[in-house]
């Protein structure tokens, strides 16, 4: 009788090592961090590996989410030159993502406040990387990320401030998208429509007492008018789309604008 002979099983299948973390060893500083987009951004890079500097003027809530990250916190007033000339220059990844709002038409807009905004969302933007920048240079390897807005693409009536701001910001990350294309970095902008941060929050508040309509009505008729979805973005889904930005399959997508405004820019 003879013995059944089994199938050839053939080569024994080959085991891939799990690719490396792109992020472990990586350092990144992210601006107004300590709430909303910032703070979602923070948490996705320390969460991907990434040692985080914390940067927002809110001490309590910046020491408290370095803590819990294991990042560093850096309380700075950021309409401060000098203080901002303090940031940490060696880092690897670079989120522009401080701002603030105020909204008036331009002839009662106030000088003080829209000089302000400028300070604050172009003038320190341009401080960080002027630091930042040299040292990406050397080692070969980096990334910008500005948080712009669908303001930065877009304008609409009372934010002269903010959509003068947002637009220099795309500007300036288009420069350094050239300037340092040959040294490894990479330099972009995400452009979120209305997401759920404290500032849209304040702004739904204000708008509904303002109007006299309750603030669902402001979010659907006032807000997302020209946008095609109608709903708000999340902190964190703009997270992700820079932490994408930040990963390794990203080195040939430089000085773009990635819109997240619900199709907003489509109109």
């Amino acid at each position: 009788m003879e013995t059944p002979q089994r199938p050839d099983p053939g080569p024994a299948p080959l085991t891939v090592p799990p690719p490396a973390n792109p992020f472990a060893g990586r350092t990144a500083l992210v601006t107004g961090a300590a709430s909303g987009i910032g703070r979602a951004c923070a948490q996705a890079l320390a969460a991907a590996g990434a040692h985080v500097h914390v940067v927002d003027k809110a001490a309590e809530a910046a020491k408290s989410l370095a803590e819990g990250i294991g990042g560093t916190a850096w309380v700075v007033d950021l309409s401060d030159p000098d203080a901002v000339d303090t940031l940490p220059d060696v880092v690897d990844i670079v989120v522009n993502n401080a701002g603030l709002q105020h909204v008036a038409p331009v002839h009662e807009f106030p000088p003080e406040r829209f000089a302000l905004i400028q300070r604050v969302m172009v003038e320190t933007p341009f401080r960080i990387l002027r630091r930042t920048l040299p040292g990406m240079y050397e080692r070969g390897w980096g990334r910008v990320v500005n948080i712009s807005s669908v303001h930065g693409l877009r304008a609409s009536p009372y934010k002269s401030a903010y959509v003068t701001a947002k637009h220099a910001l795309e500007g300036l990350s288009k420069v350094v998208a050239l300037e340092a294309a040959g040294h490894g970095v990479t330099s972009n902008c995400v452009c979120p429509g209305y997401v759920r941060t404290p500032l849209v929050e304040n702004q739904i508040a204000d708008q509904a007492r303002t109007h006299g309509i309750s603030e669902a009505e402001v979010v659907g008729r006032v807000m997302l008018e020209r946008s095609a979805i109608k709903r708000l973005i999340e902190p964190g889904d703009v997270a992700e789309a820079v932490l994408w930005l930040c990963g390794p399959r990203t080195g040939h997508i430089t000085g773009t604008s990635l819109s997240m405004d619900g199709g907003w820019t489509a109109n």
